[in-house]
């Protein structure tokens, strides 16, 4: 684990938005979002992954304060230290839960710890970092919380199983904590993204599942504008897109036992073909 920063001179009133998972995809997106918008930035994710140079290029090219904080958040102790290290820096208007990880896997094959960083990342660091950075958010006359679940959570997928699962917890719990705090000054929101070419990895996942995989498909940069955009203007759900809110209404129509059969044949599928991939190699 490696904590550095890159800042300008700290006013004692600057407010900050904290981002998790921020060195590429959407939570990268969210950042230069937020820059544009000159909101001073605490950027969390992996070592290695150029969160030093995306700090200095968006404190250089919006002028705003941004510090970093290189840390695997899926680790047990990391998620107190982030916190410790984030209050410190200043006041926190903002907290984007956007670190996450998923995969696609018969449950029998995955190994224990893929299962369990799946959980540690995806809903205990969420969890914690929210609980423990509640307190600040709570001194602030308007402050928000986003957290970023997937139009996974809305239906169980064989061979991800875990994964839709923790971001169905995503869900719920954003909509409880809204319910809890909507009389205080903090608004929380959930976005459910669809389909986001992120990287390599989920972009050959993308293109093996052909028309289907792209049903939704946005921009991780579009995606991070709505996301944006809504949060601040307190809608506490946000389906990106014409298609995904499409989906999610049929979602709410079709009876489980039809969805879950139709997503988890093409997950099988994207399985086998990947496997083969691998194995012709």
């Amino acid at each position: 684990m490696m904590r550095n920063w890159i800042h300008k001179l700290n006013d004692e009133g600057s407010t900050y938005a904290l981002v998790t998972g921020a060195s590429c995809g959407l939570g990268k997106e969210i950042a230069r979002e937020l820059a544009r918008r000159n909101y001073n930035l605490l950027l969390v994710s992996l070592k290695d992954e150029g969160l030093p140079e995306l700090s200095s290029s968006l404190a250089n090219q919006h002028e705003v304060e941004v510090h970093y904080f290189e840390a695997d958040l899926s680790e047990s102790h990391v998620v107190f230290q982030v916190a410790t290290w984030a209050l410190a820096k200043g006041r926190i208007t903002i907290l984007i839960n956007n670190a996450g990880i998923g995969g696609t896997r018969a449950f029998d094959e995955a190994s224990t710890s893929y299962i369990d960083n799946i959980i540690q990342l995806n809903i205990r660091a969420t969890s914690l970092l929210t609980r423990l950075i509640l307190p600040e958010l709570k001194t602030h006359h308007q402050s928000f919380i986003l957290n970023v679940a997937s139009m996974a959570s809305f239906s169980p997928i064989a061979y991800k199983t875990v994964y839709p699962a923790s971001k169905a917890f995503i869900w719920s719990f954003s909509r409880g904590l809204y319910e809890e705090l909507k009389d205080t000054g903090v608004f929380v929101s959930v976005i459910h993204p669809g389909p986001m070419k992120t990287n390599p990895d989920v972009t050959k996942r993308i293109e093996r599942q052909k028309l289907f995989g792209k049903i939704g498909l946005i921009t991780t940069q579009r995606t991070a504008e709505i996301a944006v955009n809504n949060l601040l203007k307190h809608d506490s759900l946000i389906i990106p897109g014409f298609l995904n809110k499409l989906n999610w209404l049929m979602i709410q129509i079709v009876p489980v036992w039809i969805r879950l059969n139709l997503l988890s044949r093409v997950i099988k599928r994207e399985l086998k073909d990947e496997q083969f991939a691998v194995a012709v190699k």
